[in-house]
């Protein structure tokens, strides 16, 4: 929550006045990784999910317990994702975007962080409709056996 909260702040001149953010965090208990590359998981997915929404909208984020994992839920109403470019989201290079707006790397990079903390992601959308995008991270996990400056914590 703490990490969501941090990246809106950020993005806060984005959105503010058009896109309203509902939150639904609940009793989650903290995990264990890497606060700066979790941050950066949540920061492209929300900058995306602002890109996302022409004029108004709303964006729900969702934490909830689920199993032994903590799940995070970002969903937008914005444009949605073709089918076709559902299957590509997470490859790297990838973009719907215009040429200089984006490099087609935050979700292949955000894809790559979840799995290296053990967790997966995962996109849901309907062109149209929107978008939710999923992060399951395990709740405890034992730390990398590398030593000084991994930047891991609990």
């Amino acid at each position: 929550a703490e990490g969501i909260e941090s990246t809106l702040q950020i993005l806060h001149h984005q959105y503010k006045d058009r896109i309203e953010i509902e939150r639904d965090f609940g009793d989650i208990p903290e995990i264990t990784g890497n606060p700066g590359q979790l941050n950066q998981v949540f920061m492209n997915l929300l900058h995306n999910a602002i890109q996302a929404i022409d004029g108004k909208g709303a964006i729900r984020i969702s934490l909830a317990v689920r199993g032994e994992c903590v799940l995070v839920t970002i969903a937008d109403t914005g444009v949605g994702i073709t089918e076709e470019d559902l299957a590509q989201v997470f490859d790297p290079f990838f973009t719907t975007k215009k040429v200089g707006e984006g490099t087609g790397l935050g979700l292949s990079i955000s894809y790559s962080i979840v799995q290296d903390h053990g967790g997966q992601l995962w996109v849901e959308s309907e062109r149209g409709k929107g978008t939710t995008f999923f992060i399951e991270l395990p709740i405890s996990r034992k730390k990398p056996a590398k030593s000084g400056g991994n930047g891991w914590q609990s």
